[in-house]
This record gives C-alpha cells, sequence and structure tokens, in this order.
C-alpha cells in the first residue's frame, strides 16, 4: 500500500489523471479514498516502487508524512467555500503540512537518486510568502529547536505519529476533536483573521483488553493570536517530542501525555517552551456535523458537488463505473477535487453551465444522485481492514455494507425509518475510520465478531462506550433489537440516538435489553 500526503484533501487535475494510471499500471486497478482526506494505492509491487514514488514526487505531490513517526497529512473541512474563514483554514492546513514537513534528504536519495523533484510540492508554493522556513528554524532559546539535520524532530522524531485538523467554528466534518492538535479559525467580524482556538489531546488507537489504552476526544487548551501560531504550535510538538512516551509504544500518542499530566498541567509544558502564556478559548458558534455531499453554492459564483463513495472503494464494478467517471470528468471539465475525511470526494470550481452535463455523466456511469442513497450508507464508515491490512482481526469495508442492510431492515420493521444513525466499523482496535466517536460503530474483535460501541456524538464531540463484546452476525438482532427498542420508549423530543445512549448508559441498557423479547416494540 501506499499513501500520499495531500495537505487540506487537495487533488490538482494532472495528479488524478496520474494517480489513476499508475493504478491502473502497477496497482490493482482501484483507489482507495482515505478517512484522512488522501489517496491510497493497493497493490503496488516492490519493483515498481521506484517509478510511481518519483512519478508521484516530480508532479508536485509526495508521500513523505503520509506514514511515520512525523506530523501526518493536515486534514480540514473539506467544504471549498469562498469565505475569508474557509480560505483560511486552507491555508493553515498547508502552512502546518509545511511547517512540520521531515527535513532529511534520505527520501530523494532513494526514490529519485539524489536529484530534487522536477516540481516543487504544489503547497508549499502557495503558503511561501509566510516565510516557514523562517519560522521552523526560529530558535528561542526554550527548547524547541535541536542541533539535528531534523531541527524539529530531532534523531529520533516523534514518539508517534502526531495529527493535526483544521477547521472553522461549526463546522466538525473533520472529526476536529479526534486530533493531536486541533485548530479553529477566529476571524473579526471584518472576516479577518485574529487568531486560532487550540485543542490536544485526541486520539482514537486503543488495544482490546488492554484498559490503559483508550479512545480520547481532545480538550481546549485555549486561544493564540495569529502572529505567534507557529511556534505555538512547535510548542505543542516540541512537548510531545520530549516528554511523550518512548518506553511502550501502545502509550506514545500525546493524548496519553494530555491524559496523564491534565489539561493544565500540559498548558504549562507548552507555555514553557512557547516562552508566552495561552490565552482563554474563545466561545464560537455549536458543532455540527455536514458531509458536504450533493450541489452546493461556493459562494464565488461557482458550484461544488459531494460524490458519496461507500468506503472510500474508487473502482469498477459491472454497471457502477466510478473510477472511469471521476477520469471522464476530470478529462472533460479538468475539475479539481478535494478528498472528504469520510472518504468521499468533492469536484470545486464547477461552472453552474456545466451542472447538467456533470450530472448526465454520473448516472451514465451507475451513480446514484445524493438523495438516492441510504442516509445510513451516507453517514456511515469503514476501514479496509480484510485483506488488505495486516492489523485487521475482522471485515470492514467489505462487511459494512451488509451491516447497513440489516439495521435498515430492523429500523424499517420498528418504525424508526427516519432515524439518522451516524455508524462506524473497523476490523481492529485501531480506530482508522474513528468509530469510536460514532453513534454506534463495530470493532472487530475477533475473526468473525465485534464489539458494539455505543453513545457518540452526532455532532462528534464526545468518545462513545463499549457495549457489547464478541457480536457475532447470528446475535445481531438479539444485540441491537432492544437497545432501538429502549430508544422508542425513553427517547426525548428531538433526541439523536447516540445522545439518548450517552444519557441512558450502558447498565439501564444492559438491564432493558435482559427483559426485552424480540419484536415487541415499535414506534
Amino acid at each position: 500500500m501506499l499513501r500520499l500526503k495531500q495537505p487540506a484533501g487537495e487533488l490538482p487535475p494532472d495528479l488524478f489523471r496520474l494517480l489513476d494510471d499508475l493504478s491502473r499500471e502497477h496497482g490493482q486497478g482501484d483507489l482507495r479514498a482515505t478517512t484522512r482526506q488522501c489517496f491510497q494505492l493497493h497493490g503496488i509491487m516492490k519493483g515498481d516502487l521506484k517509478t510511481v514514488i518519483s512519478s508521484i514526487m516530480n508532479i508536485g505531490s509526495s508521500t513523505v508524512g503520509a506514514c511515520g513517526d512525523v506530523s501526518r497529512n493536515v486534514m480540514i473541512t473539506p467544504a471549498p467555500f469562498d469565505t475569508p474563514e474557509y480560505n483560511y483554514a486552507r491555508e493553515y492546513a498547508k502552512v502546518f503540512a509545511q511547517l512540520f514537513r521531515p527535513m532529511t534528504t534520505a527520501f530523494s536519495q532513494i526514490w529519485l537518486d539524489g536529484e530534487k523533484a522536477a516540481t516543487v510540492e504544489t503547497w508549499a508554493k502557495e503558503v511561501e510568502h509566510h516565510n516557514i522556513d523562517d519560522a521552523m528554524l526560529y530558535d528561542s532559546g526554550r527548547g524547541i529547536i535541536l542541533d539535528s539535520d531534523e531541527p524539529i524532530y530531532g534523531e529520533r522524531y516523534l514518539p508517534r505519529k502526531f495529527k493535526i485538523g483544521v477547521t472553522v467554528p461549526g463546522d466538525n466534518s473533520l472529526d476536529v476533536y479526534t486530533n493531536d492538535i486541533g485548530v479553529v479559525v477566529i476571524t473579526n467580524e471584518a472576516g479577518e483573521l485574529e487568531g486560532f482556538n487550540l485543542m490536544v489531546g485526541g486520539g482514537m488507537g486503543r488495544t482490546h483488553n488492554k484498559e490503559n489504552t483508550f479512545a480520547r476526544a481532545a480538550d481546549h487548551l485555549g486561544y493564540v493570536p495569529k502572529e505567534d501560531i507557529m511556534e505555538c504550535m512547535k510548542a505543542i510538538l516540541a512537548a510531545q517530542r520530549d516528554h511523550g512516551n518512548r518506553d511502550v509504544r501502545a502509550n506514545a500518542r500525546m493524548k496519553y501525555l494530555v491524559h496523564t499530566l491534565g489539561i493544565d498541567n500540559f498548558r504549562s509544558l507548552v507555555e514553557s517552551y512557547f516562552g508566552k502564556k495561552v490565552q482563554p478559548w474563545r466561545e464560537t458558534k455549536e458543532w455540527k456535523y455536514n458531509d458536504w455531499m450533493g450541489w452546493w453554492d461556493q459562494g464565488d459564483g461557482k458550484l461544488f458537488y459531494g460524490l458519496h463513495v461507500e468506503n472510500g472503494r474508487v473502482k469498477d464494478e459491472g454497471d457502477f463505473r466510478l473510477k472511469t467517471c471521476l477520469r471522464v470528468l476530470v478529462d472533460k471539465f479538468n475539475l479539481h477535487m478535494i478528498m472528504s475525511p469520510t472518504q468521499s470526494i468533492i469536484f470545486r470550481d464547477i461552472d453552474p453551465k456545466d451542472k447538467p452535463e456533470i450530472e448526465s455523466i454520473l448516472v451514465a456511469h451507475g451513480i446514484k444522485p445524493i438523495e438516492e442513497i441510504d442516509p445510513l450508507n451516507r453517514l456511515a464508515m469503514a476501514c479496509p481492514a480484510l485483506p488488505l491490512c495486516g492489523l485487521a482481526q475482522n471485515e470492514a469495508e467489505r462487511k459494512m455494507p451488509d451491516y447497513i442492510e440489516q439495521i435498515r431492515g430492523l429500523l424499517d420493521r420498528m418504525n424508526l425509518n427516519e432515524e439518522e444513525i451516524l455508524m462506524r466499523m473497523t476490523g481492529c482496535p485501531n480506530g482508522c475510520a474513528r468509530p469510536y466517536m460514532a453513534e454506534l460503530a463495530f470493532v472487530g474483535d475477533g475473526p468473525k465478531s465485534y464489539q458494539v460501541w455505543l453513545g457518540g456524538s452526532p455532532v462528534l464531540t464526545r468518545t462513545a462506550w463499549p457495549y457489547k463484546a464478541k457480536m457475532k452476525d447470528t446475535d445481531f438482532d438479539l444485540v441491537l433489537e432492544p437497545i432501538f427498542a429502549m430508544f422508542i420508549q425513553q427517547r426525548q423530543e428531538f433526541e439523536a440516538f447516540g445522545d439518548f445512549c450517552d444519557r441512558a448508559g450502558a447498565d439501564a441498557i444492559e438491564k432493558y435489553a435482559e427483559s426485552y423479547t424480540l419484536g415487541s416494540v415499535k414506534a
């Protein structure tokens, strides 16, 4: 598997054409949209790696930082609205990607024979006016900068991977609370950038039967003015670099450092590197979740279109020819894509006069309009799992459609057909599809069984909790129907399923299920 680095999820048309060609010539013929707004190519043989990687680098993209114990692909809200807030979010996602890029030349030595790439990375060119190298190398004397070829990471890099997400107030389409650092753009009434709210210590990975590993939603660190943001981000990363757990890899993510110290002590630690006080968090809009699928007015006379991709798999299969469709659209209209945090794709900068033809092309390739996609499917995510991931204990991508169909049937039988429930599935506990934030999640815990998790927030601000372990397919209705029945009988007005489960709690749901008779409750 080979994964791209695509800060802000952006994918220029030339890069998509290249990936399409490479997947066909050197891969297994499909592409995989990930949950961190980038593409993966599966099936690349070792003998083809140099051709594939050098081709990607020479077109102005990269795979550096897509994996490893460094800052990973920087995420944003994928909505390409032309407003000050959204423009700043896109800009600073690229700033942070460039600020925390690995400085080693080893990559080009291996894959480009020591030569420079033919084209500078596209995002680097877009933010060069920020003088990022100067900000990166600025040494305040407080221990951030090291005497190393990697002045921020050091010789050993970080204890574990490090994830950053950037958004605007109210838009939680990217699961911002699951990141090591969540960044929220703050502007004044005139739309001018003032600074950023920062949250720290989010993360999904855990290990079954090890209670000292857990999923965690980020804590609010505070507010930082725009002129200090790069130095403060460096200070947070340095705190994790120097104080994160390097002895036990399962506890190496920054969430464990924040959890152990507490947010106040962690803030003091960051301030010791930063040299300034982090200001109080600024109150903003309430969070909402939107996948930004379908047609939207971009705000500059253009449109954008969100194309749902089931579990991120871009492929041709029978009359469903998604991969071919994307190539046709890109070739005909030269459209730029933005990868969504939910494994889907957004086409931006669409001329309104092209909308009818684009819709015709979609239909001709077997792509359903968003209105015809089951909301359960639209809200769902699953990781690749078997047979593509060596960590998987069970199926996910190939199993999730069956589970959605079964849950749809169960909800319809119970007259809950209007209910929209955010569901996710992973084949192991590492949490790549962010299951622990979902209202209802299935986490592989054996060859043919899943843990059931309940109580995540429909706006993705709260972690779920484990309800049942080792659920077999044959126990599907037995486990889930009592929960939906209790939801019918005891929910409050307009209460979402995840909020109800969180309020009711595991003990009450288990007690209700013990005396429940299948088929006895309908809405």
